[in-house]
């Protein structure tokens, strides 16, 4: 189990869209960004971050952001991955629980949370297909 992997296919995801899928036993979100998404990450102050990430280290392809999808906080499944979810201030995830907020990187901005949604090991084996682990 240790060394299990997940192969997602990303051929379906549009622009905007959010798709949840589990490895090792977690939720993990891959979401494919819309420009103005990367624009926002990519602006951001890491001097101002509780746990300073910049967009590029957390994202290996600016489009694509796949992160393990558990509030840091006391490890709720945050809000964001639907289009009508409440995404917090800062267009990213929101943890409805005790009110983490994340980026459009999936870095905590806002609430309890200690640090950012972990990046999972990941790698584009084509250029439809994400492995995760």
């Amino acid at each position: 189990m240790a060394l299990s992997t997940t192969d997602v296919d990303i051929s379906a995801i549009k622009p905007g869209q959010s798709v949840t899928v589990v490895w090792r036993g977690k939720p993990v979100f891959v979401r494919h960004r819309l420009p103005e998404e990367i624009a926002d990450a990519a602006k951001v102050n890491t001097a101002d971050l509780r746990e300073p990430e910049t967009d590029t280290q957390r994202a290996k392809k600016p489009e694509w952001l796949v992160l393990i999808g558990v509030c840091t906080h006391l490890g709720c499944v945050p809000l964001g991955q639907k289009p009508a979810d409440p995404k917090g201030e800062f267009g990213g995830w929101f943890c409805p629980c005790h009110g983490s907020h994340y980026d459009t990187s999936g870095r905590i901005r806002k609430g309890p949370a200690p640090s950012n949604l972990p990046v999972p090991p990941y790698q584009f084996t084509t250029d439809t297909t994400v492995r995760i682990g």
